[in-house]
């Protein structure tokens, strides 16, 4: 399938992790944590995690840690729509497209549950037709980009002269939650919201990116390593201390199915600890972009590989082979190439 366009949206309000240890050092929800869980969080924030700041759909971060469940869904079913669809519609505008061109609508998030899911609003929203094929990738967590995509790959093998698009969004604040736990704490430390989509076609136009060379590798035995948990209607991040080791590993065999050598890999931000481990599997690839995006919106799950794509393709001169991973929940990691 070949790319025609690429765009990413954030939520307006944004806070460094500066501000964020301020907040915590006051808000009444920390104050209740154990003294060693408050300190271990303060001390992440205000550490080198390699994130400078991040996106938050919620403008008071100070009532984040105090919503219910009811009111963290409601949140996402606001938002989610929302920010996917101004994602959509740059990426529309990027293509010389309308939203009634599109025949197909593949979007993905772990952040909250709709039904009908969040392809219904934004088809709604932006005005397409009756008919468009509506697809919501649900469960896979941050790793939930690529096999998207490779949802959209196979409607196009069938469809080729369809246009698609494929949007990735997540609002991990509406999934915060507070306790204690390192996992959940180290959460509350890396994630951010965001949106990213992109347009598709089945036939090449001069000058397009080609994509595929799709690839996943599964894990379950490590399942309960990375992963969401119902807790009294909310979603509560399970996130182990060995998962930039599990990541590292699964991304290595994945490596190993590459169809030729590429000049760039792009992948999710993970965190700090996450992509050492992958710069160390990965010999001679520095992951600038997934840094840079890490550094500027920390992990906001499964648009981050697409947002690093996207920076990327910003750089002239940087028009070379790409090799993308993503990975999460599952335990499960995927990879897919990109080439002129």
């Amino acid at each position: 399938m070949f790319l025609q366009s690429i765009a990413s949206a954030f939520p307006p309000h944004y806070f460094t992790q500066s501000d964020c240890l301020e907040i915590a050092k006051t808000t009444a929800a920390v104050q209740r944590l154990k003294p060693r869980s408050k300190g271990l969080l303060l001390k992440i924030l205000s550490g080198d995690s390699g994130i400078a700041k991040r996106h938050f759909a919620l403008g008071d971060p100070d009532t984040m840690f105090d919503r219910s469940a009811e009111e963290l869904n409601r949140e996402f079913e606001v938002e989610a729509p929302k920010l996917a669809g101004e994602a959509l519609r740059q990426a529309l505008d990027e293509a010389g497209l309308k939203a009634d061109e599109l025949d197909a609508l593949f979007l993905c998030t772990c952040t909250g549950y709709l039904c009908p899911g969040v392809t219904s609003h934004v088809a709604e929203d932006l005005g397409m037709r009756g008919d468009v094929y509506l697809n919501d990738v649900v469960g896979l967590g941050c790793g939930a980009a690529v096999p998207t995509l490779r949802a959209a790959h196979g409607f196009l093998a069938a469809n080729p002269g369809a246009r698609v698009a494929t949007v990735a969004v997540e609002i991990c604040s509406a999934a915060f939650y507070m306790a204690d736990e390192p996992g959940v704490l180290i959460s509350l430390c890396l994630f951010g919201d965001g949106a990213a989509a992109a347009i598709w076609t089945g036939e090449r136009q001069d000058g397009q990116y080609e994509a595929g060379e799709f690839h996943t590798v599964h894990r379950p035995k490590d399942r309960e390593k990375i992963r969401f948990v119902n807790s009294g209607g909310k979603l509560r991040n399970k996130l182990h201390r060995s998962v930039p080791e599990v990541a590292g590993v699964a991304v290595k065999d994945l490596y190993a199915k590459r169809s030729a050598d590429p000049d760039q890999v792009i992948a999710h931000t993970g965190g700090r600890d996450v992509v050492d481990a992958l710069e160390a599997v990965l010999p001679g690839f520095t992951l600038t972009e997934t840094r840079d995006i890490l550094r500027d919106y920390g992990n906001c799950s499964s648009p981050c590989v697409l947002f690093a794509l996207e920076e990327r393709m910003r750089k002239e001169g940087n028009d070379g082979r790409l090799w993308l991973t993503s990975f999460g929940a599952g335990f499960a990691a995927h990879s897919f190439e990109v080439w002129r």
